[in-house]
């Protein structure tokens, strides 16, 4: 038996997010089924995020144990995709050690969420951003973004029926920054609670809207309530980038 990684990219528009699910389509039960054709059998693939509904992947990471010995490790990718819709793809495969936990191992996950400001957005785009008409006042959103960083309890960004026992997680970044005509917004942590990262983009964006302060935000984090927050941004915005692994990944 091989342990076999793959890096995974989907657009969730149409699934119900990653987490297999009775009578809905997911990521990981349409990997499953492929898999399931591939080697005659069930196989269980491990995910190292549990995307909600809605939410894409360029760098979702996953493992499966597989008893094919005809297949070189690289060529699982092509072999995979041969059995998979258009809208999942898996992007890379190899070997990696028989104890590997694409979950447990993973040391950091990005997200990058996507904002077009502007009075018309393009119509191939909506369903990969949301979009605000004005342009908002960037060093005031990373003043704010600039808060989450370290160690904390997140229980104000936390979806009610969160089933997580500990609200704390570790934020090792937390910016805003303009790309191609879009305001992106990317953090790092460790892991996340559930629409974590959407109800940040929707809060921070509702204060600044609004003319809140940094000051503001900040009571907000340490008030661990959530009612204090925003709105849920939508699941459309955001992307679940990269998986970091090794210390000489970057964040």
């Amino acid at each position: 038996m091989r342990n076999i990684k793959i890096v995974i990219a989907y657009d969730g528009s149409d699934f119900a997010g990653w987490q297999v699910q009775n009578d809905q389509r997911t990521v990981q039960g349409v990997l499953q089924e492929a898999l399931a054709r591939m080697h005659g059998h069930p196989v269980r693939v491990q995910g190292a995020g549990r995307t909600d509904s809605g939410v894409h992947a360029i760098g979702q990471v996953g493992n499966f144990k597989t008893d094919i010995d005809s297949i070189e490790s690289h060529k699982f990718r092509d072999a995979i995709n041969s059995y998979l819709p258009f809208d999942i793809r898996i992007l890379a495969s190899e070997v990696v050690p028989e104890r590997f936990d694409s979950r447990r191992w993973a040391k950091a996950r990005i997200y990058r969420y996507y904002i077009f400001p502007g009075d018309v957005g393009l119509p191939h785009l909506r369903k990969y951003c949301i979009k605000i008409r004005r342009f908002p006042d960037m060093r005031k959103l990373n003043a704010m973004a600039s808060l989450l960083v370290g160690e904390k309890d997140f229980t104000t960004f936390a979806a009610k029926g969160d089933s997580n026992g500990s609200k704390i997680r570790r934020v090792f970044s937390s910016v805003f920054y303009t790309k191609d005509g879009f305001i992106v917004y990317q953090i790092a942590a460790n892991a996340f609670l559930w629409k974590m990262v959407r109800s940040i983009v929707g809060t921070i964006l509702e204060l600044e809207g609004a003319g809140g302060t940094p000051s503001d935000f900040r009571a907000i984090v340490e008030g661990r309530d959530r009612n204090l927050a925003g709105s849920t941004a939508p699941a459309r915005g955001l992307f679940l980038e990269k998986v970091i692994y090794g210390e000489r990944d970057t964040f």
